[in-house]
């Protein structure tokens, strides 16, 4: 009688964790909202994504998705952290998350479930508490990946970034890595430990710059005109940025950003050598048409092998019990502004997709406009394998809205922004922190660079990284409602000095509650403090 109940116990355990829910979370590298179809953006008419689509038809598609800062590091350390730069301490490209602070996989593990990162890590240290991982080593190749991993492989010394090599265990990889990528994850799920549930961060290296796509999709738009931006040409407009992203009577705009066409120092047709006896707005045309194609061919890539994951899971009936969650690591600037790139926290940049699929609680063709970052995205994957908050993550739990649930009164207002890197990569994009509710955007320009041993001398010495050089200080507030292409900074207007002010303060009390203050950084404080009521 005690055997049989035991045993009665044991069936009874093994059947709820089989009902547990398996969860595949797929990030592509910098793809942006207005690059998949389920958006309804400008590029929506190339169908560029239709298996990603059929996700957002049979799930739920989020409008208000942001990072707390545009770039790939440290995006990805807020997501396996569920915690602000500050805290985790990823404040820029070269930051390193120790093992010890990789808490998402571990969380999963302790639940029970068997975990594994397979495509891009970009995180220094080893994705250790993973049970399985087969990662790129810093931004690595598009072409023929070599990608170390904690099974198999031979020892190897390989670059990580312009600071770092190191000798890891490698597997080298012939093919494009979307579909080298797609095949390591398959037959994971083909070996992984069947007895439990299974937790997959699925990461391709794609559609990041420079732009190398499958040769398969060489012909892939070459007759097809791009969709433009509006705000492409004659830029600067007069009412856009401010004298931190211009200089005074626009001494700076052939230095401070990188564009499409001529006018910044890191342009798209320096780089491809497009004809310099086009006329202006010739070259940019060329330019755009080039850059954009480009990225959307590695966007196929991605859409192609994404479909052939889904069929894979249909065949082997681990769909339905499976949640898919799809993002990118932040946005894009696909020639918004004349820009390229990231960093900014103008909304391309600054703007994720969110699609989430789990037929068994999501209403198919479901959206959500619940304000969400990307340190929510630990907490609320946790709550779906049945696992509480930990105290140490700062991101919030948003699965009440896969249940359809409004957004509740307590929710975030505004999500806090902060760009640490200053005038860096050639991109030369300036410091910056903000806030962003649904209404409206406030952005302070503090122009000078945390790791600056210069601080408060204007200098140009270059350290290989950035340029150790102040920019001008200025304000920038965007009412989106109104303005969604954020093309008239109104913080000088009279008329919104009172939602500026108590924008300023919610941006004060974030700063404060999140640890996200100056203390450590002298002269960035004196900026703030000097310029907070300008």
């Amino acid at each position: 009688m005690i055997l049989s109940l035991c045993f009665c116990l044991f069936t009874a355990c093994r059947k709820a964790e089989a009902l547990r829910p398996n969860i595949i979370f797929i990030m592509s590298d910098d793809h942006c909202t207005r690059a998949i179809g389920a958006y309804a953006s400008r590029l929506a008419s190339l169908d560029p994504t239709p298996n990603i689509d059929k996700l957002a038809k049979e799930g739920m598609l989020f409008t208000h998705v942001f990072c707390t800062n545009s770039i790939c590091t440290p995006s990805r350390a807020n997501i396996i952290t569920g915690q602000y730069c500050q805290t985790n301490g990823v404040l820029d490209l070269y930051s390193e998350l120790p093992g010890n602070k990789h808490f998402l996989p571990a969380e999963m593990k302790k639940a029970g479930y068997t975990t594994a990162v397979i495509g891009k890590w970009h995180l220094k240290n080893s994705p250790q508490n993973f049970d399985y991982y087969c990662v790129i080593p810093g931004q690595g190749r598009y072409y023929n990946p070599v990608m170390y991993t904690n099974k198999g492989g031979k020892r190897k010394k390989v670059r990580f970034d312009s600071t770092m090599e190191r000798e890891v265990s490698v597997k080298e990889f012939e093919g494009h890595s979307s579909d080298v990528i797609t095949d390591e994850a398959i037959a994971w799920l083909e070996t992984r430990d069947k007895s439990k549930p299974f937790f997959l961060m699925h990461q391709y290296k794609a559609p990041h710059d420079m732009f190398v796509y499958a040769e398969r999709y060489s012909n892939y738009l070459s007759d097809v005109e791009i969709p433009e931006p509006e705000n492409m040409y004659d830029q600067p407009a007069p009412n856009f940025g401010s004298v931190a992203t211009r200089g005074e009577n626009d001494s700076l705009i052939h230095v401070i950003g990188s564009s499409i066409s001529r006018r910044g120092q890191r342009n798209y047709g320096r780089y491809y050598k497009v004809g310099e006896d086009l006329s202006d707005r010739e070259f940019t045309h060329i330019c755009y048409q080039n850059y954009a194609r480009d990225y959307l061919r590695c966007v196929k890539g991605v859409d192609d092998n994404i479909g052939r994951l889904m069929d894979y899971l249909r065949e082997n009936e681990l769909l339905e019990n499976t949640i898919i969650v799809y993002t990118g690591d932040q946005g894009m600037m696909l020639g918004e502004h004349d820009y390229m790139d990231k960093r900014w926290m103008y909304d391309e940049s600054m703007r994720m997709p969110l699609i989430v699929r789990y037929p068994r609680m999501i209403q198919a063709g479901s959206r959500s406009d619940w304000l969400i970052n990307n340190t929510d995205f630990a907490p609320t994957m946790l709550a779906m394998a049945g696992v509480s908050k930990p105290d140490y993550m700062q991101g919030l739990d948003f699965s009440g809205a896969l249940m359809g649930k409004p957004e509740p009164s307590k929710w975030r207002k505004g999500s806090y922004y902060r760009y640490w890197m200053h005038m860096a990569h050639g991109h030369n994009n300036p410091a910056h922190f903000g806030i962003r509710t649904k209404k409206y955007k406030l952005i302070f320009f503090y122009g000078s660079d945390f790791t600056n041993i210069h601080a408060g001398e204007i200098v140009s010495q270059y350290n290989g990284n950035r340029y150790w050089v102040n920019t001008p200080v200025a304000w920038e507030f965007y009412d989106l409602e109104q303005d969604p292409g954020e093309m008239h900074n109104l913080y000088g207007d009279p008329s919104y000095q009172r939602i500026i002010s108590s924008l300023k303060k919610q941006l004060e009390k974030i700063r404060q509650e999140l640890d996200e203050t100056d203390e450590d950084y002298p002269e960035i404080e004196r900026i703030v403090m000097e310029h907070w009521d300008d």
